[in-house]
């Protein structure tokens, strides 16, 4: 498990749903990529509506099936860890946003030994 405290930097790239890298949804290579690397996590959000460099407003609010909302892929880790990722994402994000932000881990714990769940009284459950 990947140890993380004290100062941070936070990586955001802002895209599309509908965007894809190789037939595969952009959002998961990056999720993809950013394990392999070794980062400390990565986690996806998916927006109900928004806007970017295009001006067409896409949302989640219309009857028909709404189509390519926006999705922010965040990245928290080390700044030399985030920073050598970097070059990944000019080779997969053609279109979108990214950002670097520094922050501060509080706290970043992981499940002791997998991901089994514990009860209150620390006993592993089913």
């Amino acid at each position: 498990m990947t140890s993380l405290s004290g100062r941070a930097l936070r990586l955001t790239v802002y895209i599309g749903e509908d965007d894809t890298w190789h037939h595969k949804p952009l959002f998961s290579e990056i999720v993809h990529r950013a394990h392999a690397a070794g980062l400390a996590g990565a986690s996806v959000f998916r927006g109900i509506e928004g806007f970017g460099a295009s001006s067409r407003i896409h949302t989640s609010r219309l009857l028909s099936l709404s189509e390519d909302l926006p999705v922010a892929v965040v990245v928290v880790d080390t700044e030399e860890r985030v920073r050598a990722f970097l070059p990944q994402l000019d080779e997969l994000v053609g279109e979108g946003l990214v950002t670097l932000e520094e922050c501060e881990v509080v706290r970043y714990v992981g499940r002791a030994g997998g991901r089994q769940d514990t009860d209150p009284k620390g006993e592993k459950s089913l």
